[in-house]
């Protein structure tokens, strides 16, 4: 019903992930692969499609108002799909998640202030700290059986007294772990004890895989809820996210009423044509979605079984995401190495492994969100590039 094999070409489209990874990477997309930025490179149901040709054949292109279909297709997925009921009241519409991010943290905390982060963990949440002149504070997952896991006790051990918010990851970007109800209860409850806001961003919760299920945080500790803030968006489920639209659910309305005082303050006018998207794949998405998530599986199982060909490399099990972490840390290769194999010899485009933090080290995050053929064809670039090992 849904053809996720179909190679498009997205060459001189103005695309960051194609036609910016040649300067990013040194990768040319002639005859590179792109498998860095976070977005797929399949087309969109088709009704998100549709919206979009719509409006363009009405041809004026104004400010959004009358949000309530979009705000009431948000709280009809996150019933249907998640059982989680939502209040429209209690959605603020931004820019993408990062600037979510951005505005949560100058609602919350003040400059100079600790902002935990369990890393390795996506980029873009240190450089918006780090921008805001907030403090990193790295807590480093654990390896144990072979998946991420979180040390709160080490990370209790080593609080300073500074930190005021935690920003977690859920599903976990990179690796695709998806936590479990006892996980996501105990960092609630650190937050508890330590008093610190906890923003749970939850971009990929609906990229899970079949036989997973992912508990959105408010769900797994409703006690914490007038100290989580949620952060969702239909972005990376239904690769829109040029359309820079996300959601924050704040349901603790002395919460919201600080977060709402920022949002104010920098601008709360919504993207017309990412709100459309965003109604749209939400009314209109769930058969593709349900289509997507095994192909991306398999897509998953593909790549783990062909990288881990390779003598000393392993890709972490993944139960969600379309982001998988490989790690050539059993090579004994450093990262210039790495690097260079992957991009001069396989001339594949990845994300390097250190700019996600500390435990980064000799890993590289592959995106998988492509066509099967494109995620073979990268694994046997790859056994070609680390051939001397066989």
């Amino acid at each position: 019903m849904y053809d996720f094999d179909e190679e498009i070409d997205r060459y001189n489209t103005h695309s960051q992930k194609w036609d910016g990874m040649e300067d990013a990477y040194g990768v040319s997309p002639e005859d590179g692969l792109a498998m860095w930025v976070a977005e797929m490179d399949f087309r969109p149901p088709k009704e998100v499609n549709d919206v979009v040709m719509e409006a363009a054949r009405h041809g004026i292109h104004g400010y959004f108002a009358k949000p309530e279909e979009y705000l009431a297709s948000i709280t009809g997925w996150m019933e249907r799909r998640h059982g989680w009921t939502v209040q429209p009241r209690e959605i603020a519409s931004v820019h993408g998640i990062v600037a979510g991010v951005g505005k949560a943290l100058r609602a919350y905390s003040e400059r100079g202030d600790g902002i935990i982060l369990f890393t390795p963990v996506y980029h873009a949440f240190a450089r918006v700290i780090k921008a805001n002149k907030r403090e990193v504070v790295e807590s480093p997952l654990e390896l144990r059986d072979g998946r991420f896991e979180m040390n709160l006790e080490r990370l209790e051990a080593n609080l300073t007294g500074r930190e005021k918010m935690v920003i977690f990851c859920s599903p976990h970007n990179p690796g695709g772990r998806v936590w479990s109800r006892d996980e996501l209860r105990a960092v609630a409850a650190f937050c508890e004890k330590h008093d610190l806001v906890l923003v749970s961003d939850e971009i990929h919760h609906d990229l899970v895989f079949p036989g997973e299920k992912h508990i959105p945080m408010v769900l797994a500790a409703p006690e914490q809820i007038d100290r989580t803030v949620m952060m969702s968006a239909t972005t990376k489920a239904f690769n829109i996210a040029g359309a820079l639209t996300g959601n924050v659910i704040i349901q603790d309305d002395s919460l919201r009423r600080k977060f709402d005082t920022d949002h104010s303050a920098t601008g709360k006018s919504m993207n017309r044509i990412g709100a459309l998207m965003a109604t749209a794949a939400y009314q209109h998405g769930d058969e593709w979605l349900d289509a997507l998530c095994p192909y991306l599986a398999r897509n998953a199982e593909v790549f783990r079984e062909g990288v881990e060909a390779i003598p000393g490399a392993k890709v972490h099990p993944m139960q969600g995401t379309y982001l998988a972490w490989a790690d050539f840390s059993g090579t004994g290769m450093e990262n210039a190495e790495i690097v260079r194999r992957f991009q001069e010899d396989a001339k594949i485009a990845a994300s390097h492994g250190p700019d996600f933090g500390t435990g980064g080290a000799q890993c590289m995050r592959v995106n998988i969100g492509t066509t099967r053929e494109r995620v073979e064809e990268a694994v046997s670039r790859l056994q070609r590039a680390f051939g001397d090992l066989q």
